[in-house]
């Protein structure tokens, strides 16, 4: 199906082409952009939105230290939700961060090793676990006589309205409190790890944008997230409860981009996780409680011009991750009114464009696309150049640009 994006909001307001075009008009295409007006905006409505309560950052929705370090110095945000171990190791060797939580429980027997090796890396990444399987993993890898690391358990806070329906992501197995105290208990009992804090990430409201087209869904969809938060809220802070009874939590983690408003209101989190309202990718504009500007774009060149309303540009296979669909198509942006061709979508050698836009359209221009995620742009490009105005302040690396890939 033909995807349209909208005519978002850009921080410039007045032609947001021509800036983009005149700042990178020395460069070749394919090239991405980082709009650091709109970025520094998403950032302010983030901490707003959060009203206080600290934003621990989503590494996997930036990979790009320059934009982490950005985030870091907001007074909004303290410390980074990281996607895997190596990451977490690097990111504290470079110096970026001291408080980093890796969000997926780790079987990287190099990493762990390293971590077990590192006083001031144990001190500053805590792993994620949702069952003793993976600290007889740990210990396994290590020996049962290693040094003590830091544990956070996650908590399912999937919705189960009624017992053949899960409403969420297939994470951990720990659904109730009891279940979570049963494995704090069993981690206070064995040597070699501290339980230090508790994640939920509740991605059937943080991910699911619920301001969709068709009004019955979205009527739907605004129905099950209220309440499953509200739900969630009770559950989780009677988990919490439990579990400071067993052992001493530092954080208990919670959220997403597009939930803070309903997991702020749970008092036993204290802190949001959140990334991907940084960058505004095109999944994260079906909300009906914010927008985020888009700011980190694509640009591609026109290399043919098949009928005067279709124009062929080189590049652009950059599919998104996730439930194969339109929903995860690269968007054309700039100028308006163009849309993918259903037949073709966007292709690894060209990506055909059609709509009114398509007639202005000369070889040699270009036309800038949104990704439909946060993070995974930045696997496709070495670097980012930061448009500020109708100039580039600098050129950084993205993770890729530093040869590293934590995929």
């Amino acid at each position: 199906m033909a995807r349209t994006a909208p005519h978002l909001r850009s921080a410039h307001e007045g032609d947001p082409r021509r800036a983009y075009d005149t700042a990178t008009a020395q460069l070749d295409a394919p090239l991405a952009i980082v709009d650091l007006d709109a970025f520094d905006a998403n950032l302010d409505d983030l901490a707003r939105r959060a009203a206080g309560t600290p934003i621990r950052i989503a590494s996997k929705s930036i990979r790009c230290r320059f934009l982490i370090e950005r985030a870091l110095a907001h007074e909004g945000t303290a410390g980074l939700l990281c996607y895997s171990l190596p990451e977490a190791l690097w990111l504290h060797e470079q110096g970026i961060c001291d408080d980093l939580v890796v969000a997926y429980p780790s079987v990287d027997r190099a990493a762990l090793s390293r971590l077990a090796a590192d006083a001031a890396a144990r001190a500053a990444i805590t792993l994620m676990i949702d069952s003793t399987a993976q600290l007889d993993f740990v210990d396994r890898v290590l020996g049962p006589a290693h040094a003590e690391l830091r544990v956070c358990l996650e908590l399912d806070v999937s919705w189960r309205p009624v017992p053949a329906l899960h409403v969420g992501t297939r994470r951990s197995p720990v659904f109730t409190p009891g279940q979570a105290v049963e494995l704090a208990l069993q981690v206070e009992a064995r040597g070699g790890f501290r339980l230090v804090g508790l994640m939920g990430y509740e991605s059937h409201i943080a991910g699911v944008g619920d301001a969709v087209g068709n009004p019955a869904k979205a009527l739907a969809l605004r129905l099950m997230q209220r309440c499953s938060a509200a739900e969630l809220n009770r559950r989780r802070a009677e988990a919490v409860r439990a579990v400071r009874e067993v052992a001493q939590l530092e954080f208990v983690n919670g959220g997403g981009t597009g939930s803070i408003e309903t997991t702020i209101a749970d008092p036993s989190v204290t802190e949001i996780g959140a990334g991907s309202g940084l960058i505004g990718p095109t999944l994260f504009d079906g909300y009906s409680r914010f927008r985020p500007r888009p700011a980190v774009l694509f640009a591609l060149s026109v290399v043919r011009k098949p009928a005067p309303e279709l124009a062929t540009l080189f590049s652009g296979g950059f599919i998104a991750s996730g439930q194969v669909g339109a929903s995860r198509l690269p968007t054309p942006y700039l100028p308006a009114g163009l849309h993918l061709l259903g037949m073709e979508g966007a292709g690894e050698v060209q990506t055909p464009v059609a709509g009114p836009a398509a007639r202005e359209l000369r070889v040699g221009d270009r036309v800038w696309l949104r990704h439909a995620k946060a993070g995974e742009l930045a696997e496709r490009f070495d670097e980012y150049h930061v448009v500020v105005g109708e100039g580039i302040e600098r050129t950084v690396p993205t993770y890729r640009g530093d040869s590293v890939n934590f995929g």
